[in-house]
This record gives C-alpha cells, sequence and structure tokens, in this order.
C-alpha cells in the first residue's frame, strides 16, 4: 500500500480563492468539488463553495482543502487545517481508521464519497482531526 499525509487547510467562504492562488504559485493542478456538485449543500448560498479541493503540482506540492459550512465553528486562523491520509488500499485505510477511532468522536462516518471510494474524519483522543479516504485509481 501507498500512503501519503497532506495539509487540509479550513476556509470560510474563501476556499476556492486559496487554491487557485496555490495552483499558481506553485504550478499544480487545481480539483474542486462543490457542495451543489455532492449534492450536499445544507445552506443554498454555500452551493458554490468548495466541498473538496486539492492543488497537486508534478513536483510534489500537495494541499488540500475545504470551506467550513455555517452550521459548524470557524474561526480564521483557528483550527486551520486537517491532517488528511490518504491510502490506496481500502482494507489498510479501514484498519487505521478502526485503531485511530478508538476513544475519538466520529465526525464523518468512514464510508463512500462524491470524491473518494472511502473518506472519514474523527478528532481523535489529543483533539487532531483526521481526514483518511481511499485515492481514486488516477491519481498519484
Amino acid at each position: 500500500m501507498s500512503i501519503t499525509t497532506t495539509t487540509h487547510l479550513n476556509f470560510r467562504g474563501d476556499a476556492r480563492a486559496a487554491l487557485e492562488l496555490y495552483g499558481r504559485v506553485f504550478g499544480g493542478d487545481v480539483t474542486v468539488v462543490t457542495y451543489a456538485d455532492a449534492h450536499a449543500a445544507q445552506d443554498p448560498a454555500e452551493a458554490d463553495q468548495v466541498m473538496w479541493g486539492q492543488v497537486v503540482s508534478p513536483d510534489g506540492f500537495h494541499v488540500m482543502a475545504y470551506d467550513v459550512p455555517g452550521r459548524l465553528p470557524h474561526e480564521r486562523g483557528v483550527n486551520a487545517f486537517f491532517v488528511s491520509v490518504r491510502g490506496t488500499d481500502a482494507d489498510e485505510v479501514t484498519a487505521r481508521w478502526t485503531a485511530l477511532a478508538d476513544g475519538a468522536t466520529v465526525v464523518q462516518d468512514l464510508g463512500p464519497a462524491g470524491w473518494a471510494p472511502l473518506y472519514g474524519m474523527l478528532v481523535d483522543r489529543f483533539g487532531v482531526t483526521w481526514v483518511l479516504d481511499v485515492a481514486v485509481a488516477h491519481e498519484g
């Protein structure tokens, strides 16, 4: 199995602009899935905001980002990132999820998502927010 960790940045309405800037700066490809794209918009005003996004450059730069929905607390610069763990093997990702989930608060159960075969989010017993997912076949 191959596994990587990636900085996952959290914004309130600025994720697309930030990803576009980082794409220009680091020469990477920008990918954005909006809440509307994922059929997950709970507030119509947030439908075009980023539910999942990333910049990946040929030289190895990789950052992910999303717009924290208005129903969740967010203060700029506070809880500004997650640790994102992406693997290629669903069984391995599931095993790591299960181990991290001991004593954790599950934010999103590990399961299929619009951008990944498996995706889940939890806050471990130390207060660190982890995002685990299985990479789609065409990603490197």
